[in-house]
């Protein structure tokens, strides 16, 4: 069962539930999960491999989708599901074989499709960073500066370091997601077709959802809207979180079914 964070009470909305990204955890949603839950209840989950959640030896979309079902046998169906990138792609996994589970889906900056970069040289800057002796989180960062450059990223990954640990670990299993690799940056081809209404948000500024995908995802998720976020790159509701929240709130908040 993956471990999660619950916020807000039943409301008349549906309650939310929040998939993070590959190397993320629901911690990197509290502040917007805070926000949103003032109409709704909100999940946010820590995936298998991140966070709190259990250790495995798959990262597959099929199991991860199986996670996700598992959570919402326990918090109820139908729910409203919002996943960035890996937990874009787990979502929609979810919806294209459990549909009756999920009321409305958002997919953030991430397509039904194969991509060919991979996330691997994080690991190996992450495994590569000296963690004895680590005190503070900007020794963390200064450390890691010569591996990962962009100041974003690095915060981002920051997040999941562990300084409270004797020597302080990444609650992320390396090995598994390294080994994982080409299938998280892949996707499985799974067939069916998800009915009810969808919101494809993407950062103005990211190329990871591009025109030629949109047939794709038009012919799995044919009651489809296409959203973008001007001056935001991947890791959208990071870098632009108001309108982030703005365009979730406008997709989201009228009644299931309205």
């Amino acid at each position: 069962m993956l471990a999660f964070t619950d916020i807000g009470a039943a409301a008349r909305l549906p309650t939310l539930l929040i998939v993070h990204g590959l190397f993320g955890s629901a911690r990197n949603w509290g502040a917007i999960a805070r926000r949103l839950s003032e109409d709704r209840r909100v999940i946010a989950v820590d995936m298998r491999n991140h966070g709190q959640s259990f250790r495995a030896d798959s990262q597959s979309y099929a199991d991860m989708a199986g996670d996700l079902a598992e959570v919402i046998d326990i918090v109820g169906a139908p729910v409203d599901m919002l996943g960035h990138s890996m937990g874009g792609k787990a979502a929609m996994e979810l919806a294209l074989t459990r549909g009756e589970l999920i009321d409305r889906l958002i997919v953030a900056d991430i397509a039904p499709v194969t991509y060919g970069h991979s996330q691997t040289h994080l690991i190996r800057a992450m495994r590569g960073l000296e963690l004895n002796g680590l005190s503070a989180r900007s020794d963390a960062d200064r450390r890691l500066a010569g591996a990962v450059p962009d100041d974003g990223v690095r915060a981002f990954l920051l997040q999941s370091l562990d300084l409270k640990a004797d020597p302080p670990e990444w609650r992320l299993n390396l090995d598994v997601l390294e080994r994982e690799m080409d299938g998280i940056t892949g996707w499985p081809g799974t067939a069916g077709r998800f009915e009810g209404p969808s919101l494809f948000l993407t950062g103005a500024l990211s190329d990871y959802v591009r025109a030629e995908h949109r047939e794709t995802i038009r012919r799995l998720f044919p009651n489809v809207k296409f959203a973008r976020i001007p001056g935001a790159g991947h890791w959208l509701h990071a870098e632009r979180p108001r309108e982030f929240e703005a365009a979730v709130r406008a997709f989201l908040g009228r009644p299931s079914g309205g």
